[in-house]
């Protein structure tokens, strides 16, 4: 299989769906994609999913192209509304493509906390929890036997000292890390934390309080790496301003903060389409970026001889068996198009997503700016809303990019400007 599809962008849906099919290979053929009409979700399916339900809410879905990963190629799934970001990642993926993206991808260890308030002694407390922890992980094993047989379950009990004094008394928390293998693994950590809690909190001799996992899951992460050589980036000088950009990040949370956004543009798409709670991994994402008391950037570029080096370390809770992806259709496609089977394989592919986005963006921005390439892609958006199709909306959308004013009632005007000839002939 190649992901490498010049042109695939000038294709018409249908087509890009025959091109998919022919790519992919196998059983897979162009009736595949049903499971993606009328958005994907049916609606018997939807009202099973969450309550109060009157309808569904479509987005689209692409596939990003050019990406080679760990070696291998693989097309990036992704439903998402934002114009440009499908067409940076691709394009970037293809500057990275002469050695591709390379991933490490930690245990899936989630944590689950179990709080314990109103602690008279909290040293004495942490001292009897490290001493039953042993214990206490064996009893959590015991609820989870065929994770355990899997090679996952429990691993540690870590107690941790928050508060000596205060309104709630001495505060310890418990953390509970579980393996979690190819599950997301929300469900399982809370069940488990609320199944040890009061036996936690009668050993530390307080009261149990809260009891559910964290989002922060820094035990559960991946990190992409990729290079790439002047001559893909268009020479040493582009290579010198993204790492300049990149330090600008590292130096101020306020262009951190948008730095980081580029990269979950990448990311949240990936998981969108995928079925994944994406509102999880942004939590886990920006509070990673700010462990160390400063927010930071989640991905580096460094200028190397010759080229420049980037990397993206973030935790990313996903999981392939679980959660949305048995009602939802559009969700199992996705998996299928990548060729997704565990879950460390889909969050290595999310990290290469949003590595490749915050490249698209720095490149953007060191060089012609970040409007250029974005407005031109809202102004076809644009001429479709004030009604062009057919050959118009690229004529439409080539007028509004070339005098800048990419605004409906302009679109209006050109679009029945150029519309004139059309009815006169007719």
């Amino acid at each position: 299989m190649t992901s490498r599809l010049p042109g695939f962008y000038r294709l018409p849906p249908a087509e890009r769906r025959k091109r998919i099919a022919e790519v992919v290979g196998g059983d897979f053929s162009p009736f595949a994609f049903r499971a993606i009409d009328a958005g994907g979700l049916p609606l018997e399916a939807a009202d099973g999913m969450i309550e109060n339900v009157i309808g569904t809410y479509a987005l689209p879905f692409a596939v990003a192209v050019n990406f080679c990963l760990d070696g291998e190629d693989v097309l990036v799934p992704m439903a998402v509304e934002e114009p440009s970001i499908v067409a940076a990642a691709s394009n970037a993926a293809r500057m990275a493509r002469p050695a591709g993206f390379t991933s490490e991808i930690s245990a899936p260890i989630m944590i689950g906390q179990i709080q314990v308030t109103h602690v008279d002694d909290v040293d004495a407390a942490m001292t009897a929890l490290a001493a039953v922890a042993p214990d206490l992980l064996a009893d959590a094993r015991r609820l989870v036997p065929r994770l355990a047989e899997r090679g996952g379950g429990p691993v540690a009990l870590e107690p941790r000292l928050l508060a000596r004094s205060g309104p709630d008394g001495g505060v310890i928390v418990a953390h509970l890390h579980v393996d979690c293998r190819d599950a997301m693994g929300a469900n399982l950590v809370n069940t488990l934390c609320e199944a040890l809690a009061e036996r936690v909190a009668s050993t530390a001799r307080g009261r149990a309080g809260l009891r559910i996992l964290t989002n922060l899951t820094d035990g559960r992460t991946v990190t992409v790496r990729c290079t790439i050589s002047d001559d893909c980036l268009d020479g040493a000088d582009v290579r010198e301003a993204i790492a300049a950009a990149s330090r600008f990040a590292e130096l101020d949370p306020y262009r951190a903060a948008t730095h980081n956004k580029g990269i979950m543009n990448g990311v949240d798409a990936v998981l969108v389409a995928t079925g994944q709670d994406w509102r999880a991994v942004e939590a886990g994402a920006h509070a990673f970026a700010a462990r160390s008391g400063r927010y930071a950037p989640l991905a580096v570029w460094r200028a190397v001889e010759g080229g420049l080096a980037g990397e993206l370390k973030m935790p990313m809770a996903v999981g392939t068996v679980g959660g949305a992806l048995h009602n939802h259709p559009a969700a199992r496609l996705a998996l299928e198009l990548a060729g997704i089977d565990h879950a460390d394989r889909l969050g290595a592919l999310a990290g290469a997503a949003g590595l490749a986005t915050n490249l698209a963006a720095l490149r953007a921005l060191a060089t012609e700016g970040i409007q250029r390439g974005h407005m031109s892609l809202h102004a076809r958006a644009v001429a479709r809303s004030a009604g062009a199709t057919g050959d118009l909306v690229e004529q439409v959308a080539a007028e509004l990019a070339a005098c800048g004013d990419v605004k409906p009632d302009r679109a209006r005007e050109v679009l029945a400007r150029l519309s004139q000839p059309l009815k006169e002939i007719k």
